[in-house]
């Protein structure tokens, strides 16, 4: 028995070094690599979200669906009363219920009721305190303009108050400037909106209207838009008022705008919204009023008499029950 305990306790020795250097060795590279992952693990949960990868070209960046802002709950009048406009739509400010309507996904030239949206973006990107620089190609725009001149410094307020009561095409670019770096680029962000809100009859390619070629909306996309840019109290005081006297520095001092919107006087209950005209969009008329707790918007688009239509459809919302 001693002898046999000789031989073997050597044996024995050997095989338990052998497997604690095997497991030694093995548990080298399984604690190099446990460390490598907890390095990597900490680096990406610490590094800044600026160092973040970029999200793939292919990844939708809008996953919200656009929001409703208008719905027919039941079938929408039609005929009567009766506008000369080729396109027309009534609807209910508050709830967005469509109540009456002519053609109203027909896509139409829409002039200057394309301030509509250039104001919305301008509300939306920049504030109303910050100074413009005009930019000397926004003096040479055509048609209506305010007199800016080159390089002066505007407060955005005021050159808001030029877009929507005046009309004035050099407002719309030196805003459209400020706020989205280029007027090309602000295009491209009106265009952006659109989609946005689901205005799928709705493509710009003017700030202001003045190009008729490519810049065209519907009348129910106007109302959609109307509604709900309407919801910032800034926009609805600015397309209210009738007159607006502005101080200015020299050597102008200061400016009168005068609403080119009529039925802000001749009409109980208006408030806004917004005139357009060009040859051969003719006249355009986005219009608001409210009586008691109720709001109506009207849309009529290439209309002889904007403002005969518009009285039409809102007497007629006026009239209906609720």
């Amino acid at each position: 028995m001693p002898v046999r305990y000789s031989v073997l306790q050597p044996v024995k020795r050997p095989r338990r070094r052998r497997r604690r250097r095997a497991v030694a060795l093995l548990a080298l590279p399984v604690a190099a690599a446990a460390a490598f992952l907890a390095v990597h693990h900490l680096q990406s949960h610490t590094a800044p979200a600026a160092a973040a990868a970029p999200p793939s070209p292919s990844r939708k960046l809008h996953a919200l669906a656009p929001p409703r802002l208008l719905s027919t709950p039941g079938a929408p009048a039609q005929g009567t009363p009766r506008i000369g406009a080729r396109s027309g739509i009534l609807v209910d400010g508050t709830t967005g219920a469509v109540l009456w309507v002519k053609q109203p996904h027909a896509r139409r030239l829409i002039a200057s009721t394309t301030k509509i949206m250039t104001a919305t973006l301008v509300l939306e990107r920049l504030r109303l305190s910050t100074m413009v620089t005009v930019p000397p190609a926004a003096t040479r725009e055509p048609l209506v303009r305010e007199g800016l001149r080159p390089n002066e410094k505007v407060p955005a307020w005021k050159l808001l108050d030029g877009l929507l009561i005046f009309s004035g095409n050099d407002d719309a670019y030196a805003l459209a400037a400020a706020a989205g770096g280029t007027r090309r680029h602000f295009v491209t962000l009106m265009n952006e909106k659109a989609r946005a809100l689901g205005l799928h009859d709705t493509h710009f390619t003017s700030v202001s209207g003045v190009i008729d070629q490519g810049n065209h909306s519907s009348a129910w996309d106007l109302a959609a838009l109307a509604r709900y840019t309407m919801r910032d109290t800034r926009f609805r005081k600015v397309v209210a008022t009738r007159i607006a006297r502005v101080k200015w520095a020299a050597p102008t001092y200061g400016k009168v705008y005068v609403n080119k919107n009529h039925l802000l006087t001749t009409y109980r209950g208006a408030d806004g919204i917004k005139t357009g005209w060009t040859t051969l969009a003719a006249h355009c008329l986005v219009a608001s009023a409210h009586r008691g707790d109720r709001r109506l918007i009207a849309v009529v688009l290439h209309a002889s008499d904007p403002y005969r239509d518009a009285r039409r459809l809102l007497d007629f919302g006026f009239a209906q029950p609720r």
